[in-house]
């Protein structure tokens, strides 16, 4: 039986790691560490993934959904990632001193997780009252979602900050600075989207390789849920009738 920590060599390599030492490095997207015991460290840890959950959240929406809006946001979203990648190598600021297992050597200045949280909250509370704005059919429950979904979104984006400066990946001047250059540029790509991009979708729709993958643009179709259930139930509809008919 084996102890613990006792491990198997690798055939041919008996003597490969006595003789020089291995430096491993680990993929740090997904790497959160907090202090053990920390309850409070472990729950703000699982929270500072959300970007992460976002991101898998984007991939399902593309794969199932395939609208041309979903695309130019994700599109936003990787150029916000491009400008934090170019900001942190301009300015070149360390992370703050930690006493955690894995050193980082990638900059801290400005923090990436507040710059995508506050990107990606700016620009779903612009979606929620500038595009979806449809002040002829809005009910209170439908206010009410846009409400709670706005303050729900900006919440996370303060949790999602302040974890990062609990768990001593950033100072609080770095994840200051996220958030500086995420709100305006989640403005500024939502004004490209809605202005410049969205009175193309319907021509981009058109295109062949568009059709090959089934890309669509439901700009016009004010509640797109409650259409594709109608259009779904009126389709099983005709198709039982056809069914009935042939039954007979």
């Amino acid at each position: 039986m084996a102890a613990e920590g006792e491990c198997l060599p690798v055939w041919g390599e008996e003597n490969l790691y006595s003789e020089q030492t291995t430096r491993w490095k680990p993929i740090s997207l997904t790497h959160v560490e907090y202090e053990e015991g920390d309850l409070i460290g472990k729950g703000l840890a699982w929270c500072s993934l959300t970007p992460v959950s976002i991101l898998v959240g984007f991939g399902t929406l593309l794969l199932f959904r395939r609208e041309l809006h979903t695309i130019s946001f994700l599109a936003g979203i990787l150029l916000n990632e491009a400008v934090n990648w170019v900001l942190k190598h301009l300015i070149r600021e360390p992370r703050p001193c930690r006493g955690h297992s894995v050193v980082f050597s990638e900059y801290g200045m400005p923090s990436s997780h507040a710059q995508f949280m506050w990107f990606f909250s700016t620009y779903i509370i612009l979606f929620l009252y500038v595009r979806l704005h449809q002040s002829y059919t809005s009910t209170l429950l439908e206010n009410m979602w846009k409400h709670l979904t706005a303050v729900g979104v900006f919440l996370l984006s303060m949790l999602v900050s302040y974890s990062r400066v609990y768990l001593r990946y950033h100072t609080t001047v770095q994840v200051a600075a996220g958030a500086v250059a995420g709100i305006p540029l989640g403005i500024v790509w939502f004004a490209i989207v809605q202005l410049a991009l969205t009175p193309w979708f319907p021509m981009i729709a058109a295109w062949p390789i568009c059709e090959l993958f089934m890309v669509r643009d439901s700009t016009l179709i004010p509640n797109i849920l409650w259409f594709e259930y109608t259009a779904a139930r009126a389709e099983a509809r005709t198709r039982h009738r056809k069914l009935g008919t042939k039954c007979q």
